[in-house]
């Protein structure tokens, strides 16, 4: 096995000391806590999710597809008012299917103002239609309440590409190169249907009226070492 990287350090996903260790070069996803498993993105949001909302265990919280590890796990532990949603379809939206809130992002069943923080891991470059998602997003969203969320803002100063699109039979066309991430629910993953630049602020403005920063950090002692690490915030005003 070929060595990498690896150090001591506090985890704050799983609020342990551990080993940090990375077997293969992208850091992405193989720098991993030797406890709980978490990568380095899952940390990063985590860390800003406890700065800037300490008291996030007492806030309503809704994560779209969450996974079974790392900032997930920890806000389904702590958090009594933590809704998790994955989206199976347009049939039954809004119910409960394998322990899940069936949910589209793009067209959401809850109520307005209902929650405090939305929670998306790297799932916004799965999005056909961000825009609709976003305003969603803000709708649900109480007055002052924020998006969390990661996403590899590929092209950073780049201009946003669309990299994918339905057509009028919803058939995936992928308009540049075939590109599928892992889903938690579909073993065949999720197609990429944009590659973000740093302009997903402006984007997020236009469709929501929030108000986003980006965040970047390198804390080796946090284990938050990675390529695309950014964290972004949305908030309503």
């Amino acid at each position: 096995m070929k060595y990498y990287f690896e150090n001591d350090g506090y985890c704050v996903c799983c609020d342990k000391n551990v080993k940090f260790i990375a077997t293969n070069s992208w850091y992405r996803d193989n720098y991993i806590c030797s406890n709980c498993k978490s990568i380095p993105r899952e940390r990063a949001l985590m860390y800003l999710i406890e700065k800037f909302y300490p008291n996030y265990n007492l806030l309503d919280i809704h994560e779209s597809s969450p996974c079974k590890r790392g900032a997930s796990l920890k806000l389904q532990n702590k958090c009594p008012n933590y809704i998790a949603s994955q989206y199976y379809g347009e049939s039954d939206k809004g119910k409960i299917i394998n322990g899940y809130r069936n949910e589209n992002l793009e067209s959401q069943t809850f109520k307005d103002e209902s929650f405090d923080l939305v929670i998306t891991q790297d799932v916004m470059e799965h999005i056909f239609n961000p825009q609709s998602a976003f305003r969603e997003i803000s709708r649900t969203l109480k007055p002052g309440g924020a998006h969390i969320f990661t996403v590899p803002l590929i092209n950073k100063e780049r201009t946003t590409e669309c990299w994918a699109k339905l057509d009028d039979n919803n058939n995936i066309i992928f308009l540049k190169e075939e590109e599928y991430h892992g889903n938690p629910i579909n073993p065949k993953g999720s197609p990429v249907t944009f590659h973000y630049g740093y302009d997903i602020v402006d984007l997020i403005y236009k469709s929501s009226g929030m108000v986003t920063q980006i965040f970047t950090i390198d804390n080796v002692d946090l284990g938050i070492r990675a390529e695309y690490i950014d964290v972004l915030i949305s908030r309503k005003i």
